[in-house]
């Protein structure tokens, strides 16, 4: 029982300096992060920071890997919505508008776009594995769907792009310009409706 105790205690304390540590990286920057900050927001001493995360640049890495993993969870339940072709698109939609709508994404983004120079391997990664949890379920989606005949698609791939690009123009392009506190004018289902139609009138059986 004692060394379940220890390792419930340990998992704890890591995850507590995860949520300290992005709260501190998407505040101050990478750059102006401290780690004694991180410990103290987290109510660790320094001492056990370290022991979970030796320098900054892993928490850092650590941190990253983990927002991606939690913020692509909704979209990839869509996979699975029932449905005709309209209402699986637009489910697929607004989990993808809210994504890119999240303050935390944006930061993130922001985040890793800012160090990229210092982190290259960090910031190819994100991006591979943004497209895979992101684009690689829209061209999944598309994909099912051309298979039961309810789209006319020769290239899923190329026909994701067009309708995630619709999508980010509004959402997460916005974002990055205007702030990331900051929604588009017009509501979330106005914008996935126009982009679902738009591709169905396209690509629609």
């Amino acid at each position: 029982m004692g060394d379940r105790g220890e390792g419930t205690r340990s998992a704890r304390k890591r995850r507590d300096i995860m949520q300290a540590g992005q709260s501190v990286f998407l505040r101050e920057g990478y750059a102006g992060a401290g780690m004694e900050v991180v410990a103290r927001e987290a109510s660790v001493s320094t001492a056990t920071l370290y022991a979970h995360f030796p320098g900054k640049g892993d928490l850092f890495v650590a941190v990253v890997e983990s927002a991606v993993r939690n913020l692509a969870h909704d979209i990839e339940e869509t996979l699975d919505f029932p449905g005709a072709a309209r209402e699986r698109l637009l489910a697929f939609s607004h989990a993808y508008a809210r994504f890119y709508t999240d303050p935390l994404s944006r930061a993130v983004f922001r985040l890793v776009i800012a160090e990229r120079r210092r982190f290259t391997e960090l910031a190819d990664h994100f991006r591979n594995r943004s497209r895979h949890a992101l684009g690689g379920n829209a061209i999944s989606l598309i994909g099912q769907l051309a298979e039961e005949g309810l789209l006319k698609v020769e290239k899923p791939a190329w026909a994701a792009g067009q309708l995630l690009g619709m999508l980010e123009h509004a959402t997460l392009v916005f974002g990055l310009v205007a702030g990331d506190d900051v929604l588009p004018r017009r509501p979330i289902d106005d914008i996935c409706a126009d982009a679902v139609d738009t591709f169905l009138a396209r690509y629609g059986t």
